[in-house]
């Protein structure tokens, strides 16, 4: 779990750089393209011929595509349709769709790690609700896209590493993860990007750190740590950023925080994390 603990620190620190210096100020596929485009520098470097099958390449490819690729697409596009709070409140629920994919993929059923995915939601929602607005169906859906994306490309990339008969070392095989992503980063950024580009050193150095960084390094050890624990733990994490974000936000940027309510949401997300550890443990 050290893993997922590590990236949920580094995203909380990404989220509030992209909020102050690059949001609304470059252009958002660009953004994205840049992203993709550096951590796949850095990881093409470490693919190695022996571990690259093309069945397990391609399986690859399509969670990279699906799980940055396409989820970057609806989750940039739901702040179109949304207030900032809103696209917060509605992302809760991806531990909810991390759960039930990997039963599906698993064909089974463990109602223990629903009901911890139902109270890291509960802890969630006490900790980011701050009201709706009248027109919010569309934007829900649309975050609901980027939710089951992310959820997808997570629990799919356990479950196919899992049935490997040989373990491969992933860093020489997840370069082929972000070329996914890459295609579909791409021509996104062609057909929709608008000539909006960074004005100053210190947002190319921010563009440059969440490409090599948030993307590159933290795709990989978010999505390593995932084939470490079970898909309870890893559905109560998809949430914990919602703190961590917010902690920053408060410490950093001096942000307004409702420290009653995070102190709440908090502890229901640790009373979740215990339920999955311990039905972990009963069940090994």
């Amino acid at each position: 779990m050290n893993y997922l603990i590590g990236v949920t620190l580094l995203w909380s620190f990404s989220f509030s750089l992209i909020g102050v210096y690059l949001a609304g100020q470059v252009d958002a596929y660009f953004s994205v393209l840049t992203r993709i485009a550096l951590a796949s520098l850095v990881f093409l470097p470490f693919l190695r011929r022996r571990w690259l099958r093309p069945e397990l390449v391609l399986k690859l490819m399509a969670l990279g595509a699906i799980q940055l690729g396409i989820m970057y697409l609806f989750y940039y596009h739901s702040f179109l349709l949304l207030t900032v709070p809103e696209v917060l409140v509605f992302t809760i629920f991806t531990p909810i769709y991390v759960t039930l994919i990997h039963d599906l993929l698993e064909r089974r059923f463990k109602p223990a790690y629903l009901w911890g995915a139902l109270l890291a939601v509960a802890g969630a929602a006490i900790i980011r609700f701050d009201g709706l607005t009248e027109s919010y169906i569309l934007g829900f859906l649309v975050v609901q896209g980027a939710n089951i994306c992310f959820a997808l490309g997570q629990v799919g990339y356990k479950v196919v590493l899992a049935r490997e008969a040989e373990q491969p070392p992933q860093q020489a095989i997840f370069g082929s993860f972000y070329l996914g992503a890459l295609a579909v980063a791409l021509p996104a950024w062609w057909l929709l990007g608008k000539p909006q580009y960074p004005t100053s050193e210190l947002q190319w150095g921010i563009l440059l750190w969440l490409g090599i960084g948030a993307s590159g390094l933290g795709y990989f050890l978010w999505n390593k740590g995932a084939t470490l624990v079970s898909s309870g733990v890893l559905a109560i994490m998809n949430n914990a950023l919602i703190p961590a974000g917010l902690l920053v936000n408060l410490l950093l940027w001096g942000k307004d925080t409702d420290l009653v309510r995070l102190a709440l949401g908090g502890l229901l997300m640790l009373a979740s994390l215990k339920v999955c550890q311990r039905h972990a443990t009963t069940s090994s």
